[in-house]
């Protein structure tokens, strides 16, 4: 495999119980994205499942790291330092509850806003990575976030959901040149 240029990091928590939760759309969205490049098999790797793939020029690192939400950096950390790669070229996807569903925001560093598993990933590869935050709306009160992002997405929200998954492959490479705007426009051209 040639030295991958970027890794895409989808954030979740392991296992069937969680596959369809809110929490877990970074994984989903990777494991379309591995589907559609046909990237390799996963692998466990790193404390997490690891593939690779290849977009136009680029090759990719796929991670979905396995160590549940709030401790995503171990995973991250040790993929990126084994692969010699600079957090810059380090996309993370995740949740967002300040977004509404469907909503796409993405940006170099920043905060992580409350999210456990951007938390853990600052803790271990500093802030300096892509976020890109695919929003899932908000339940309304504090006290009911951990129920809703833990909670399934319901069937009317494969009608945004579906057609992002499509859209990112064709989108990706805008993002891996650095054009941020021109990816999120065919994000949400889709």
């Amino acid at each position: 495999m040639a030295q991958p240029t970027h890794m895409i990091v989808g954030l979740g928590n392991p296992g069937a119980d969680y596959s369809f939760n809110r929490h877990n759309i970074g994984f989903m969205a990777v494991d379309s994205l591995a589907e559609t490049i046909q990237a390799a098999a996963w692998q466990k790797k790193f404390k997490g499942q690891l593939s690779t793939g290849q977009i136009e020029d680029y090759t990719l690192l796929l991670l979905k790291p396995q160590t549940y939400m709030n401790l995503s950096g171990e995973s991250v950390g040790e993929a990126m330092r084994y692969y010699k790669l600079e957090p810059s070229s380090v996309i993370v996807i995740h949740d967002d509850i300040d977004l509404e569903s469907g909503q796409i925001k993405v940006k170099l560093g920043g905060g992580h806003g409350g999210h456990n598993g951007l938390k853990s990933i600052d803790a271990h590869i500093g802030k300096n990575y892509w976020r890109l935050r695919i929003g899932v709306g908000h339940p309304g009160t504090r006290e009911d976030v951990t129920n809703h992002v833990l909670g399934n997405f319901a069937k009317a929200d494969k009608a945004w959901i579906e057609p992002l998954f499509n859209a990112l492959p064709d989108a990706l490479p805008l993002l891996l040149k650095g054009d941020q705007g021109q990816f999120i426009q065919k994000l949400l051209a889709r």
